[in-house]
């Protein structure tokens, strides 16, 4: 009897997690998004025909449905209140991810404590952790509350059954590669048991009208780790930055169904804990009697909250034949355009053979364009050992053929720096409205702004000397 051919129908398939790439054979890396490790195969389904059946609920015209049950809640965390929209909504999920060190888990454990009342219980299951470590933690930022319940588990099936013991309005699940479910096959972490470990977590929070924040790994990359699903899944998914050498760490928004992702919230992070920074602009400034040749500060905007940072430069003789170019806190390739355009320009020829370092105060990075204009004013003051007038701002970008252009938020970067006390500012021509009491100079180029520098303290800088010799 001859044997029964293989189908198309039983032939298995292999398609890819990511993009839904298919194949017939299976590959280490998708030859159409290029990642790795995210080919898998799966059965060829039988056609078949779902019947309609019961509704749960009628529909309704969409001005009959009762929008209050998605009021948000504050978390008593108003720097998170302000990236989520003014809350966590009933039923929402959020994935906060970020690398590690960064503080994830010790700001969600403070929310947790602050979110928890009579009314509302908080429940936070640790998968990394064991619960009298996270004990510990809690006593140094004083996060103690009898209505925060914790529970280390990474089991699936114990988690949902800690929702039913425990009935809470919020759930904090660090992490969810952690928690596996036993019923599917693969390592925890792995694609298939974080979408279903995300997937089961969802249906509890929309049935239960719980709020769920859920922390998420990221790859070397900076990407959250695990399949893009998770991402698509989650109501709002937050990215928690900061350098661990630096005690400022930002929250931003980069997925939000419940408002907008244009906020950031800056924290502090300390010894005894991380707090809100409602005014962090003190965190990139640094306060002196006399000014200092070689700074200039500007106003960033971080997302759409304006921020004022100081940009350092220092020059330096050197022997070697090709001069360093050190910086921190900018654009590496900024600055060389800088450089580029104040020596052709500007008329500023000691830069080219001279070691330069330039760099931002605590710990912020500045890579929009508005912040040129501050960049090439430091390094003039520099290079002139001049210091610019106090109290001044510089704002604007500047374009390779040495002009000053406009950016956004010009009247936003104004008011805030007339808020701390800041009284001149350089900016582009057409500012707008100008704080009262605010002397503002437009400058249309570069030969404009080198004019703040007063003349009489220049130092001739000594390619120039020689020439004249």
């Amino acid at each position: 009897m001859a044997a029964r051919t293989k189908t198309a129908k039983d032939r298995p398939s292999y398609r890819c997690t990511e993009c839904g790439w298919q194949t017939a054979k299976w590959l280490g890396r998708c030859p159409e998004c290029q990642a790795w490790g995210t080919v898998e195969e799966y059965g060829a389904p039988a056609v078949r025909t779902t019947a309609p059946g019961r509704v749960t609920t009628s529909a309704l015209p969409i001005g009959q449905v009762d929008g209050r049950q998605a009021t948000a809640r504050s978390t008593g965390v108003p720097e998170l209140d302000r990236v989520l929209g003014g809350g966590l909504v009933p039923g929402a999920v959020v994935l906060v991810a970020g690398e590690p060190g960064v503080g994830k888990s010790t700001l969600l454990l403070d929310v947790a404590a602050k979110a928890a009342s009579d009314d509302h219980r908080t429940l936070y299951i640790t998968g990394e952790e064991s619960a009298s470590q996270v004990r510990l933690r809690a006593d140094r930022i004083k996060a103690i509350d009898d209505h925060l319940y914790l529970a280390a588990e990474t089991d699936l099936a114990a988690v949902l059954g800690h929702l039913d013991a425990v009935k809470p309005s919020l759930l904090i699940v660090d992490s969810v590669q952690t928690v596996a479910s036993p019923e599917i096959d693969g390592a925890p972490g792995g694609m298939a048991q974080v979408r279903e470990v995300a997937g089961a977590l969802i249906r509890a929070s929309k049935e239960r009208g719980m709020s769920t924040l859920l922390v998420g790994h990221v790859t070397k990359d900076g990407a959250i780790a695990g399949p893009r699903l998770l991402e698509h899944l989650v109501d709002v998914v937050l990215s928690f930055e900061g350098d661990r050498h630096a005690r400022l760490r930002l929250v931003r928004g980069v997925k939000n169904r419940y408002g907008t992702t244009d906020e950031v919230g800056c924290f502090e992070l300390h010894d005894e804990g991380i707090i809100g920074l409602a005014d962090p602009s003190g965190l990139f400034l640094t306060r002196r009697a006399e000014p200092v040749p070689g700074t200039c500060l500007t106003v960033t905007l971080e997302g759409r909250r304006p921020l004022v940072a100081e940009v350092q430069a220092l020059t330096v003789d050197t022997q070697i034949p090709t001069p360093r170019r050190t910086t921190s806190g900018l654009e590496t390739s900024r600055v060389q355009m800088m450089l580029a355009v104040l020596e052709q320009r500007g008329r500023i020829s000691a830069l080219g053979k001279r070691d330069i370092y330039t760099a931002t105060v605590g710990g912020v990075k500045l890579s929009e364009p508005a912040a040129d204009l501050a960049v090439a004013l430091a390094l003039a003051s520099a290079a002139s050992d001049t210091p610019l007038p106090q109290n001044l701002v510089a704002i604007g970008e500047v374009g390779l053929a040495g002009e000053v252009r406009r950016v956004t938020g010009v009247q936003r970067r104004l008011s805030e720096a007339h808020r701390l006390g800041f009284t001149h500012a350089l900016v582009p021509s057409d500012p707008g409205k100008v704080p009262p009491g605010m002397k503002v100079l437009e400058v249309a180029d570069m030969g404009d702004a080198l004019r703040v520098l007063p003349r009489s303290r220049r130092r001739e800088a000594p390619r120039d000397q020689e020439e004249r010799r």
